[in-house]
């Protein structure tokens, strides 16, 4: 397997998506680096894997802070000795009308969702350019590609990274630097995001939702594994991810 030895970063590692690929990637061979706001909730996770056998280590980090974005590259590079991936997953979905006026949310879906993106591939690019590869795959959401009432800015925040990764997929053949890119389009996927929700009446559909057709993260995970997995010659660049009960 490719997987196997190549150092990956994951934001957003603590729980769900991020949680569930650090340990898929960890059984497979490769060195994980784990970033999210919760150390508790990372430390476990570390000492899951390498009682695993795995290889993983971690740094508290925000994502809305670009030095400590590359302090986790950093991390990946003095304890494994280069960088291969960042999975930028880190994000949030206080889904809610925009009639509300949760501007706060707004923001903070801004700072997360799309600048946590941003600074992922900030502190990536000129390792990935000097060494002419490396892959970048980032969580989106089927609100990056469909527009759905209730869920406006968030979409907004997941329409804008679909633009980013294809971008960054084409300069990239465009100057010669092998990146590969994997933008994945999850739909309802039972992780924390739920949590995030103030909004009374879209937490109830939301919920009512997941309840009903809901699966879980380890799914993300598989696909995250298998576009790693690709040869170097190969980029699949887009997934989009429904439970099959959901219409």
């Amino acid at each position: 397997m490719t997987v196997a030895n190549k150092v990956v970063v994951i934001t957003g590692a603590s729980s769900g998506i991020g949680a569930a690929t650090a340990k898929l990637l960890a059984s497979n061979g490769a060195k994980v680096v784990l970033g999210a706001r919760r150390e508790d909730r990372l430390q476990s996770l570390v000492q899951e894997i390498t009682a695993a056998g795995g290889q993983a280590a971690y740094q508290v980090t925000d994502v809305r802070d670009a030095a400590e974005v590359r302090g986790l590259v950093d991390l990946a590079k003095s304890q494994f000795g280069g960088i291969d991936v960042i999975f930028n997953n880190a994000g949030i979905m206080p889904t809610s009308p925009i009639s509300a006026l949760k501007t706060q949310e707004w923001n903070d879906m801004i700072d997360i969702n799309l600048k946590g993106v941003l600074n992922g591939v900030a502190a990536v690019m000129p390792d990935f350019t000097a060494q002419k590869h490396g892959q970048i795959v980032t969580t989106s959401s089927v609100a990056g590609i469909k527009s759905f009432p209730g869920a406006g800015v968030y979409g907004a925040t997941k329409f804008a990274v679909r633009n980013l990764m294809e971008v960054i997929r084409t300069e990239s053949a465009q100057e010669g630097t092998n990146i590969r890119t994997a933008t994945l389009y999850p739909a309802a996927i039972n992780t924390e995001l739920l949590h995030t929700i103030t909004d009374a009446t879209a937490k109830q559909g939301m919920d009512q939702l997941y309840d009903a057709v809901g699966i879980t993260p380890d799914a993300i995970a598989r696909v995250v594994n298998f576009a790693i997995d690709q040869p170097a010659e190969v980029n699949v660049n887009e997934f989009t991810i429904y439970p099959t009960k959901q219409a």
